[in-house]
């Protein structure tokens, strides 16, 4: 069984609503590791069926006495509009507390931190009520999201729209979207909504802003029902406005909505680092490619020696949930390098929220 799961295939649950409606939370998937090729452990000294943390005593589940290079046999790399689970890149350290892990990781706590934020000075500063732990890289958590960018693929956000090497991208048909609606009917009925378009009230995919003008959030599919039936008497999508996102300097006056354009790295390309694109790629060469990278007076230096070119030794990939709106994804914490991705979200094999989601059973996931 541990074979299995190693190599072949895996559990998943979701636990987030990032991916909606394409995933719900509580599905539970089949991730095949076969798709881009079993990767092998870093880490063989670790507890079966457990990740990070052990059961009841929340002690590390392995040890790291024995960490083996990055080796994937027989793999090829994630296709744009695959649903990939890989390591969070992000979650390499983690304050070892709930709500922060890698809900909140550590790299983002030391960011503002070192803006002036008070209450993150504090929890540094208090190393035995939030201590700080480090993982492996096939022992960070396991994150789920929408392959939209390969290495070498320049990626843009306009408006909550992709656009890929320039050209727009159509979302997933169940992707999500924030829209101001003007409808035509004077009152929603609740029922109607959740049986005919799968808008729950009570979960807020939609709210009464004044008048017939409502907030929702649709996907294309719910978004077509219903302007073909009538309901929708004008509609506009409203835009984030959310910029504390990467790189996080003040070069780049990017939003979740309205981000890059950047180009995603690829093994065996070449860049000249410029004060526009250093903070972009600065941690994907130091910490995922552990290569030495300083800036010193508008100067560059490689392992200790001036060089403003890098060769990039990796693969990378730009990750983003469905719910675009609502996502933790590479608009925050940038590239997905390979050595992280652990494989294809195959099919949904069970789905509960209150009961079983029987028409949710045994769905390829697209």
């Amino acid at each position: 069984a541990t074979l299995i799961r190693t190599f072949i295939f895996e559990a998943y649950t979701i636990p987030s609503g990032s991916m909606e409606k394409t995933l719900l939370v509580k599905d539970f998937l089949f991730v095949s590791k076969l798709s881009y090729g079993p990767r092998i452990p870093n880490t063989p000294l670790s507890v079966p069926f457990v990740h990070n943390y052990m059961p009841v005593t929340n002690g590390k589940s392995y040890s790291e006495l024995v960490q083996l290079p990055y080796i994937r046999w027989f793999g090829s790399m994630p296709k744009r509009n695959d649903v990939v689970v890989f390591n969070f890149p992000a979650g390499d350290t983690v304050i070892h507390r709930e709500g922060f892990e890698s809900l909140v990781p550590y790299i983002d706590v030391k960011r503002a931190a070192d803006r002036g934020d008070r209450d993150a000075k504090l929890v540094l500063a208090d190393g035995e009520n939030y201590p700080v732990v480090s993982h492996p890289v096939d022992k960070t958590d396991n994150y789920i999201k929408r392959c939209v960018g390969v290495s070498g693929d320049s990626i843009e956000v306009r408006h909550n729209v992709v656009y890929l090497n320039g050209v727009r991208q159509e979302p997933p048909p169940y992707a999500e979207q924030i829209y101001k609606v003007e409808v035509t009917a004077p009152a929603l009925d609740m029922d109607v909504m959740k049986s005919e378009y799968d808008l729950d009230f009570e979960k807020g995919d939609y709210s009464s802003i004044g008048g017939n003008i409502y907030r929702m959030l649709l996907t294309t599919v719910a978004k077509e029902k219903m302007q073909k039936n009538g309901l929708i008497k004008n509609i506009e999508p409203i835009d984030g406005l959310e910029r504390d996102v990467f790189p996080y300097d003040t070069l780049h006056n990017w939003t979740m909505d309205n981000f890059g354009p950047l180009w995603v790295p690829k093994k065996g390309a070449t860049i000249q680092l410029t004060p526009e694109n250093f903070n972009i790629y600065e941690r994907a060469i130091r910490k995922y490619e552990h290569t030495d990278l300083e800036e010193r007076n508008g100067k560059y230096y490689i392992n200790g020696q001036e060089n403003s070119s890098y060769t990039f030794k990796m693969d990378y990939f730009w990750m983003m949930g469905d719910n675009r709106q609502g996502s933790q994804d590479s608009r925050k914490w940038g590239f997905v390098p390979e050595d992280r991705i652990v494989g294809k979200a195959w099919m949904i094999w069970f789905s509960w929220e209150g009961g079983p989601r029987w028409k949710r059973l045994f769905n390829i996931i697209k």
